[in-house]
């Protein structure tokens, strides 16, 4: 039996690109999960496999890269940005801005946050009169 089960895990790992033990660790790293079944294994390597050449096609196909041939970083957070089905992506692969924006943008909302504060005090004084 055990070398059936050799076999077949042999066979599962040419069917798939991904290194199984790390999708169980991700697997692993969820509070409700307890056990993980060789088959829920296989197949959610299998199918995160396949989502990502999804995304990659996609992003490659609607992107800048078929010009220069290769598949940039700026393609993927463009369709994360603009393509309804890969939106939940797009805090993870955010649109690349300088430091110096960045920072700009900080600066803006802290601003805008302290003048929000501001406003409601003096609301709340004008309830107390």
């Amino acid at each position: 039996a055990e070398m059936a089960a050799a076999r077949l895990s042999g066979t599962e790992n040419r069917l798939v690109s991904l290194p199984l033990s790390r999708i169980r660790v991700i697997m692993k790293s969820s509070p409700e999960v307890s056990s993980i079944n060789q088959d829920a294994l296989f197949l959610t390597a299998k199918a995160t496999e396949l989502f990502v050449q999804y995304l990659a096609t996609y992003s490659y196909k609607h992107g800048r890269g078929k010009e220069k041939n290769a598949l940039t970083y700026t393609d993927l957070s463009h369709t994360a940005e603009e393509c309804e089905t890969f939106q939940f992506l797009a805090d993870i692969l955010p649109k690349k801005i300088l430091a110096s924006k960045y920072l700009k943008m900080l600066e803006k909302e802290k601003w805008d946050g302290e003048v929000r504060e501001d406003d409601e005090g003096e609301e709340e004084e004008d309830e107390d009169e």
